[in-house]
């Protein structure tokens, strides 16, 4: 069976820190690429961050950029999320997906494969 499972989130307070896993069963995720994505009730689901598979490029979106980190360790077939510095309002369901081919792609139509998803809320 193939899928993805992320797991790690949690609540935590402003300004605390969350690593994000996104563990592939059934194929390898050297091959893909990879997106993680959120959505918050009542907003539509965003892209935050994706790696390519050819050379490791990433992306991050505005609202993250210096403050979050996407990696992946080919040997554990896992990708990462590390955020720190967390914001409320980056509480929503985090989801990763995998992308057959070598580059990034912002399309959520482009990704293959889903996880279920992870709950972060930041709160105090």
């Amino acid at each position: 069976q193939l899928q993805l499972v992320e797991s790690g989130g949690g609540l935590v307070q402003p300004g605390g820190s969350l690593r994000l896993s996104c563990a592939a069963s059934g194929f390898t995720l050297d091959k893909y690429a990879v997106g993680w994505f959120r959505q918050a009730p009542g907003k539509e689901r965003e892209g935050v961050s994706y790696i390519s598979s050819a050379d490791d490029s990433t992306y991050y979106a505005p609202s993250v950029k210096g403050r979050f980190t996407i990696s992946r360790d080919n040997a554990k077939n896992t990708v990462y999320l590390q955020m720190n510095s967390l914001k409320p309002e980056d509480t929503a369901v985090y989801y990763c997906a995998a992308d057959w081919g070598s580059y990034y792609s912002t399309s959520f139509d482009e990704y293959d494969y889903w996880g279920q998803g992870t709950q972060v809320t930041v709160s105090s």
